[in-house]
């Protein structure tokens, strides 16, 4: 089984992405910074008080498309404003999505906010924005065992990555959440684009409930980041000694980010 991580920088990329995950072999994809505006397709423009990106005005269908034998689940973080071509203003809905290959039941999940609450936001506001988790348990048939799946995307601060109470509390909190999700016996995965550097706190707290980083401090940023600090997205496991192989690919470029790769038995 594989499975894929990836921080989509709200399809920044989209032809790139789009032509790159029907054959990227993921059985489960775990997406960051997913996009979804009711009634809108096409592209539109996000702007904060740092910064303005083009991005996909629903990323989510966009991706359901191209995947048509997924089962795909979104979850909304925050939502606010974005405008499309003509400068019209729509309120979008930002978050992750999980998709699931159809041949693999998804048999419970949960989500909680790991920061903060929703909130329908009239402007962006450049930091300390909410940050939902989800967790999902699949059951493998070829193995006849379960697997846990735990995906976010972490807090981000305009100060930087290094630790803070808010980061120290959404370890704890996502520790809580796999916990709970997980039944004994299950490999448990959690991944996503976590906005923390390999020194971090988050990683003795993960260790407590038995996950081992992949990553470690290699680099998971592609040539279109050009800040200092390359570290960002985040793999463990609960059993190393399942894992065929990992990777972090810096090609193809589909995002800001590299995305993570994990084969599995």
């Amino acid at each position: 089984m594989k499975i894929i991580s990836l921080n989509a920088w709200g399809g920044a990329m989209f032809d790139s992405l789009v032509e790159w995950l029907p054959d990227c072999g993921a059985d489960i994809l775990c997406l960051q910074e997913v996009t979804c505006t009711n009634g809108l397709h096409g592209t539109t423009r996000f702007d904060d008080g740092e910064r303005s990106l083009p991005q996909r005005a629903n990323l989510y269908a966009d991706v359901c498309a191209t995947l048509p034998n997924h089962q795909g689940v979104f979850l909304t973080s925050d939502s606010g404003p974005v405008y499309d071509e003509l400068g019209n203003r729509h309120q979008q809905d930002f978050g992750i999505a999980l998709f699931v290959h159809q041949r693999i039941p998804i048999v419970s999940t949960e989500s909680t906010f790991v920061h903060g609450t929703h909130v329908d936001h009239r402007e962006w506001p450049i930091s300390d924005r909410p940050r939902v988790a989800h967790a999902a348990r699949l059951f493998d048939r070829v193995s006849d065992r379960y697997v846990t799946i735990v995906h976010l995307h972490g807090l981000r601060d305009s100060a930087g990555k290094a630790d803070s109470p808010s980061r120290i509390s959404q370890a704890h909190r996502l520790a809580d959440l796999t916990t709970r999700v997980r039944s004994k016996g299950d490999f448990v995965i959690v991944c996503g684009d976590l906005n923390l550097t390999p020194e971090s706190e988050t990683f003795r707290i993960l260790a407590n409930i038995g996950l081992v980083d992949l990553v470690g401090k290699s680099d998971t940023r592609t040539s279109k980041y050009k800040k200092p600090g390359r570290h960002a997205n985040y793999m463990l496991v609960s059993n190393p000694e399942r894992v065929i192989q990992f990777s972090i690919p810096s090609t193809p470029e589909v995002s800001d980010h590299r995305f993570l790769a994990l084969e599995f038995q």
